[in-house]
């Protein structure tokens, strides 16, 4: 996948849609593409691990405490919030049976954007429609 490609993904994730285009753009150019054969470790639950991690290709099985929970597709993510709080991984993902193929943010790539204030306004914004989303969820 290509960085125009991939900086079209980051505009349909909400922690990435208030930001320029121009910077998406650049954070695009900055990520990591690496290729995981099938069954290979993504992430490891409990580990640190403050990349954001798009899936480009093929698909990926998550678990949490050992149960498997989810399968992720192309356009799937992880580790959005990973990039602010660098806490430790809440899930492993490992390698769908093809082989998954990911574009990876590092904190480093992502720095710039911590330090643009306009940026830094979209991303509150964004944190905090979350969080009101998720009290509600927990008083229904």
């Amino acid at each position: 996948m290509q960085g125009t490609q991939i900086a079209h993904r980051l505009a349909e994730i909400d922690l990435f849609a208030g930001l320029s285009d121009a910077t998406r753009q650049e954070l695009a150019q900055r990520a990591t593409r690496m290729t995981f054969e099938a069954g290979a470790l993504i992430t490891e639950q409990g580990e640190s691990g403050a990349s954001f991690v798009l899936i480009t290709d093929g698909t990926a099985d998550v678990e949490v405490n050992g149960v498997r929970r989810a399968t992720l597709s192309a356009g799937a993510y992880l580790g959005e919030i990973a990039l602010i709080d660098r806490q430790p991984r809440s899930a492993t993902v490992r390698a769908g049976a093809d082989g998954t193929g990911v574009a990876a943010i590092s904190p480093l790539a992502f720095a710039p954007v911590l330090d643009d204030p306009a940026a830094c306004k979209g991303l509150l914004a964004v944190l905090c429609a979350r969080l009101r989303a998720a009290e509600t969820a927990n008083r229904s």
